[in-house]
């Protein structure tokens, strides 16, 4: 690949490696061998060791220049990557110091007479040259695809074995996790009888069992894992091209936030080369099942390894003043150029779209966001789905809901391809291969629906007693539940495996997969014996279970599914002594605010409680499960959500006093008004900081009222005890209620004003509140001594939200006119601007809201009688949906299509 021209006009490179793995460096080595073998010079600017580019290049070409601009990920261990701590640090290392890099760089650049500057500063690159396995990155102009960068081998694998003083009768297994877990202890039990294991980056102070061998940390380990019969890792670029380059199976565990791998992983599994392993299953040493699993692949990757030499030849091409780049426009219209399965592709000049095998892979797997596996619905779908007839519905009815239809088609249709050899494509997403055998067919199957919520009013007041207003929608989880005798229940083979170590005896199951799991990149599956939620002869704590369930985030998930089995035996004495099979498929959108995770516990325990006969009340339901996620899930959510799952009714609104969850009725909205939810693109969690810390300011306040109020009071007293006159009587029995204050809201807004809102501090540190007032009565949340929280704010807004919540009830009732629909918009953007004060703003629902208002009071709309009233942020939050209130017309609804995301 390298031209003949190149050698006689030697070219000066300037190579950046970015920090983010050893993958990057060691594919940057393999480019830059091939331009030095050309006659270059290239320069490699990296925080990388010496070595990884001195073992394969020995020249004086290559200069190694160690200076780190971009930190990479910082992991919390070797198989999560930590969110915040990477952005700080990111921050200081290249945002903050970016002005006096540039200036640097530009004046180290001109000192070597750089020809051709190889960097990732995406917003000015020419051209990306593109490596199979890549995720939507469209964000470059061009794009220039290359077979896989892979080094080149030394050694045979009958030398390296050779060398080893392994024969070819052992299995070898390579552990390559870059670095393993901090105080990850290794057993001789964790490999199969005959089997030996080559342990990278291993510790010198770490005792390895017989059957693991340390390997040198300068090992060259594109040898070994060509020698080896298998590899245990996790999923990065250099691995996942090795094992497919030299057909060496992969046993890998999942990443957290590692937003590469579902295509990496996509095209592993295309190739037949990828077993993913659970990671309780790793750190447990449950290995054996896996690696069994994977010495029985035939990895068949075809494709070319020559991308090292074909990127040099670009690069040399480019440095000599060949253009590779073409007049495509740039920006906002680049992610319009195709969408494919929610992923942006770039339409290349003058050819069809091409999608890569491993993208085909991803229509099964990541295509379907409404959670069945057998058909989309749309919003003209209003036509029942036909159904299987020996599919036979034994209990309850199907409403007219297309949504509910389907799912029961997709359950009656796993019978048919749970024998992989018949009618079962090769590409088959995996969650349906365990749903598949997920149920035993001769036992019934409970199965119940429950709907997402848009918050209309209310929102963040609900923890705080106010009156709320919410909405059911339209998308819903659906939940499939059996309950089976042990004996009869289809266990997963690492299941099988777990239970035949333990012996005979046969112990009750609990089984779940879920739907969608590839579009957060957490495992499909989770199992656990229920025994583990008994300690001793009692339920596990709450506590213990949240540790349980946080022990591998990529199974976090199940907390939520699973935590409804514990809730109930803690909360009404419920023991379960079969086995549980739970299928969960959600079509409420994740993180978008129209409260996914509610919709989840709601249809779970529902059918739990449906499957073992249990009589539960709708409005105990929600409570139980408001439990699951404030105890076992850790997200200190109020009740509204679980509520409106659990007894909202379609287009009505649910009126509810959260004191702790009283229903006042379902208000029915006006033939004239519609609400919307839009989406504002970006996503948000009541589990997340902000919206926990509002919170926490808000109790702080109620604390600090009671204060106040309880120092008045005894300051109204006279010193005999006796009362002064009838109306200071009426003023001591208003203090007194305010000094024993229950909710936040009980408190009026004129009364807050009057007496406590001047006195309320802005902010307050943590350790200075518990030091004066011990404890702010909040049983889900706890405050850190050295965080400042807002409390004006926080308190505020639950006061006037309640207020504003029976503004708005009030108002759908009254004459129909302009003047009820700009008052009820105007109560919407007080709300939403109450938000931001609290600190739950962010720039995309903001620019909705201001998207609304130009729409409400341009002239085109005032002329022609405006349709749109007003917006506000729902639920959290930081993010997520933004509700619309506007006329029920024609022209509202043209107007969200037109401008909506």
């Amino acid at each position: 690949m390298v031209s003949e021209e190149s050698t006689k006009h030697p070219l000066v490179f300037a190579y950046y490696v970015t920090g983010h793995g050893f993958g990057h460096a060691t594919r940057v080595v393999e480019v830059a061998r091939h331009l030095i073998l050309a006659g270059h010079n290239v320069h490699v600017v990296t925080g990388a060791p010496d070595y990884v580019f001195t073992t394969e290049i020995q020249s004086p070409r290559l200069f190694i220049r160690k200076v780190l601009l971009d930190c990479g990920a910082i992991q919390a261990d070797a198989l999560t990557v930590d969110r915040l701590a990477s952005l700080e640090k990111y921050s200081e290392t290249a945002v903050v110091p970016r002005d006096s890099i540039l200036a640097k760089e530009v004046e180290w650049l001109k000192s070597i007479k750089a020809d051709l500057v190889i960097a990732e500063d995406y917003s000015h690159c020419e051209f990306l040259i593109r490596l199979p396995g890549y995720c939507p990155m469209p964000a470059f102009r061009d794009s220039i695809d290359v077979p896989l960068v892979v080094r080149r081998l030394h050694k045979s694998r009958e030398e390296v074995r050779k060398e080893l003083g392994i024969g070819e009768d052992v299995n070898i297994v390579i552990l390559n996790f870059g670095g393993q877990p901090s105080g990850w202890t290794l057993k001789e039990e964790y490999l199969p009888p005959g089997w030996l294991c080559l342990v990278c980056g291993s510790s010198d102070n770490q005792d390895l069992p017989p059957n693991f061998v340390k390997l040198a940390k300068d090992a060259y380990t594109p040898d070994l894992i060509a020698a080896s019969d298998c590899m245990l890792g996790k999923i990065g670029y250099g691995t996942v091209s090795e094992a497919l380059a030299y057909k060496v199976p992969f046993v890998f565990v999942r990443r957290d936030y590692f937003n590469e791998e579902p295509f990496l992983r996509n095209m592993l599994e295309f190739y037949q080369g990828g077993v993913e392993m659970i990671r309780r299953d790793l750190l447990t040493g449950h290995w054996s099942p896996y690696l069994e699993r994977a010495v029985s692949l035939k990895p068949c990757y075809e494709g070319g390894t020559n991308g090292g030499a074909v990127a040099a030849q670009i690069l040399m091409d480019t440095g000599s003043g060949k253009n590779y780049t073409s007049d495509k426009l740039s920006g906002a219209r680049r992610l319009r150029d195709a969408i494919i399965l929610g992923y942006e592709l770039q339409r290349v000049p003058g050819k069809d779209l091409c999608i890569p095998e491993w993208y085909a892979n991803a229509e099964n797997e990541l295509g379907l966001r409404t959670g069945s596996p057998t058909a989309e619905m749309s919003d003209d779908s209003f036509a029942m789905p036909s159904y299987p007839e020996d599919f036979e519905i034994l209990h309850g009815e199907l409403l007219g809901l297309p949504d509910t239809a389907n799912f029961l088609k997709s359950l009656s249709e796993f019978e048919v391809v749970s024998d992989y050899g018949k009618n079962t494509e090769k590409r088959q997403m995996r969650e349906r291969k365990a749903a598949a055998n997920l149920f035993n067919w001769e036992e019934d199957i409970f199965v119940a629906r429950a709907p997402g919520r848009l918050d209309v009013m209310g929102g963040i007041a609900d923890y705080s007693g106010s009156l709320v207003l919410q909405m059911p929608i339209r998308e819903a989880c659906h939940v499939a539940v059996q309950k089976i005798n042990p004996t009869k229940q289809r266990l997963w083979k690492h299941a099988q495996a777990r239970h035949s170590s333990k012996g005979p005896e046969q112990t009750p199951v609990l089984q779940i997969v879920s739907y969608g799991s590839e579009l957060s990149n957490r495992g499909p599956t989770f199992d656990m014996d229920l025994s583990d939620f008994m300690d001793g002869e009692q339920p596990l704590s709450y506590e213990k279970a949240r540790n349980y369930f946080d022990r591998d985030p990529s199974q976090r998930w199940a907390a939520y599914v699973a935590g409804t089995i514990l809730v109930l035996m803690k909360e009404l004495g419920i023991r379960f002594e079969d086995s549980i099979s739970v299928l969960v498929s959600s079509a409420v959108p994740e993180g978008k605010g129209v409260s996914s995770s509610a919709a989840v516990e709601v249809a779970t325990m529902s059918a739990i409680a449906a499957a073992h006969g249990l009589n539960v009340s709708p409005r105990e339901l929600a409570l139980l499960c408001q439990k699951v996620e404030n105890h076992i899930v850790g997200a200190p959510c109020g009740v509204m959500d679980q509520m409106t799952s659990a007894c909202g009714e379609a287009n009505k609104l649910l009126a509810m006093v959260c004191q702790p969850a009283e229903v006042l009725g379902l208000v029915d909205i006006p033939n004239h008004i519609r609400f919307w939810g839009i989406d504002s693109g970006i996503r948000h969690s009541v589990g997340g900081g902000d919206y926990g810390s509002v919170r926490i300011g808000a109790f702080m306040g109620r604390k600090i009222v009671k204060s106040m109020a309880s120092e008045q009071l005894s300051h109204s007293l006279s010193t005999n005890g006796m009362i002064a006159d009838e109306l200071e009587e009426d003023a001591v029995e208003l203090l007194e209620t305010e000094a024993s204050l229950d909710y936040l809201c009980n408190l009026s807004p004129h009364r807050y004003e009057a007496l406590y809102a001047k006195q309320l501090p802005e902010t307050m540190l943590g350790e200075t509140f518990l030091e004066k007032y011990a404890d702010h009565n909040d049983p889900v949340t706890v405050i850190d001594k050295k965080r400042n929280y807002g409390v004006k704010a926080a308190a505020r807004h639950p006061i006037y939200e309640n207020f504003r919540v029976q503004a708005f009830k009030a108002l759908l009732t009254s004459a129909t006119s302009d003047d009820q629909l700009n008052a009820l918009g105007e109560l919407i953007y007080q709300c939403h601007y109450s938000y931001s004060a609290c600190g739950l703003g962010s720039d995309g629902t903001d620019r909705l809201v201001q998207l609304v208002q130009q729409m409400q009071h341009s002239k085109i709309s005032r002329s022609a009688e405006g349709t749109l009233y007003g917006a506000k942020i729902t639920g959290g939050g930081s993010g997520g949906t933004v509700c619309v209130i506007g006329k029920n017309c024609l022209r509202s609804s043209q107007q969200i299509l037109e401008h909506g995301p």
